[in-house]
């Protein structure tokens, strides 16, 4: 199976058409207010309005109100809800949409005991863990940390780039890949070049075991 391609942090509409004719499946918005690539739900709308058919919209929250979520949904046609935070399962389930848990990944950190706990999500995306820094951070984690076997796919994040995001997937076999900071040219806004060259340094890959 070709290996999923998030472009996440999207906050233009010029952005996101260029992340999707380059190929990414999916993108990510960010309604979380301290991030630099903080969407508002008019613009995330704007945005998703101006899309073609067939891109997954993914939103990403943070240890977010419950009323923050619902007013984005009530605006804002997304297709999964990624939790970055200390959501309990409960929380990420209440709201009957398909959603991502976010684990960050350090020493001692029991991933199949997380996921077992987290069963109901569509996938875990793996990313550095930095402290009092939610994602977004662009440092790479040691893969090797990653267990050889999950009950749910991975996604896998975390300064990855058109220069690493090979060996990544060579060496952790992920069911997708998330990038952000990788692909820009400052916080929020990318670059078309570094999407197109990621985005082929995925697709190079996974020819080699086509």
């Amino acid at each position: 199976m070709p290996t999923r391609i998030k472009i996440c942090g999207i906050t233009r509409l010029e952005d996101a058409r260029q992340a999707v004719g380059a190929g990414a499946d999916a993108l990510g918005m960010v309604f979380h207010a301290p991030s630099p690539r903080a969407v508002t739900p008019e613009l995330a709308a704007e945005i998703v309005a101006g899309l073609p058919p067939f891109v997954s919209v993914v939103g990403l929250f943070v240890n977010a109100d419950s009323r923050l979520i619902e007013s984005v949904l009530s605006r804002v046609r997304l297709d999964y809800l990624q939790f970055h935070g200390d959501e309990l399962p409960a929380d990420c389930e209440r709201y009957q949409i398909p959603y991502i848990k976010v684990a960050r990944i350090r020493p001692g950190f029991d991933l199949v005991q997380y996921a077992v706990g987290y069963r109901r999500a569509r996938a875990l995306l793996v990313d550095a863990y930095v402290p009092g820094q939610p994602g977004g951070t662009g440092r790479v984690f040691d893969w090797a940390q990653l267990p050889d076997k999950l009950p749910l796919p991975l996604i896998l994040s975390g300064g990855l780039t058109s220069k690493n995001v090979g060996l990544a997937i060579r060496t952790v076999k992920p069911w997708a890949v998330d990038v952000s900071s990788g692909v820009e040219s400052a916080p929020g806004l990318k670059d078309a070049g570094k999407v197109l060259q990621f985005i082929q340094g995925v697709r190079n890959e996974d020819l080699r075991y086509a």
